[in-house]
């Protein structure tokens, strides 16, 4: 779960970056578009076929990563088979006690966002077949679709900011509270600079900075 987990957030960091790309225009944001579909690794691969290994590879990540919160879970549950006589308070962190059904909404909400930019099943404002630059801004002219998708990235840093740490501490990285207080800071920073790097763009459409 870990380690999946960190790839995941290795992919949402390079997503970030590319998205970002809106700010220079439909020219540069259609190119890293169509580079990441068809030029990525040619000529060591045919053009056109990284982007389906990157899909397949990204899909087992999140299927393993379920699959994993599942079977721990099923652990949990199965270590405590009755309930406790008294009822004790557990100091637990927002994020740790969001972090199930976080993902099921996580879940949810990447299959709403794939129908629309990826296999284009559902339009808002742009037709079957526009250009991604297009879709971007044709999408986030409309401000319940920026608040709806604030709501999926704030469910998603927050379940990166627990889920960052908690890969590291899984890891052995926390060794003392020195590396804990380190490893508690750079997930703030992640999430923080992930929230911060989703919603530029769609702010800046919404605002009609980017057109």
């Amino acid at each position: 779960m870990a380690i999946t987990g960190l790839i995941l957030i290795g992919f949402l960091l390079i997503h970030m970056y590319g998205n970002l790309k809106a700010f220079s225009g439909a020219d540069a944001y259609n190119h890293y578009a169509e580079w990441l579909k068809t030029e990525v690794l040619y000529p060591l691969i045919p053009k056109g076929q990284f982007i389906w290994i990157f899909r397949a590879f990204m899909l087992a990540a999140i299927v393993l990563h379920i699959g994993a919160a599942w079977h721990l879970t099923k652990r949990a549950h199965a270590a405590r088979s009755t309930k406790y006589v008294a009822k004790k308070t557990i100091q637990q962190t927002y994020e740790s006690r969001m972090m199930r059904w976080g993902g099921v909404i996580l879940a949810a909400l990447l299959v709403f966002h794939l129908a629309q930019f990826t296999v284009q099943a559902i339009h808002f404002g742009f037709k079957p077949g526009a250009g991604a630059y297009e879709m971007v801004v044709a999408e986030f002219q409309m401000f319940p679709m920026v608040l709806l998708y604030a709501v999926w990235v704030g469910v998603v840093c927050i379940h990166i900011r627990h889920g960052f740490w908690s890969a590291f501490a899984t890891l052995g990285a926390n060794t003392s509270a020195k590396a804990r207080e380190v490893l508690n800071a750079l997930a703030w920073v992640v999430a923080v600079l992930l929230f911060v790097g989703f919603m530029a763009m769609p702010v800046a459409v919404l605002a009609g900075v980017i057109k």
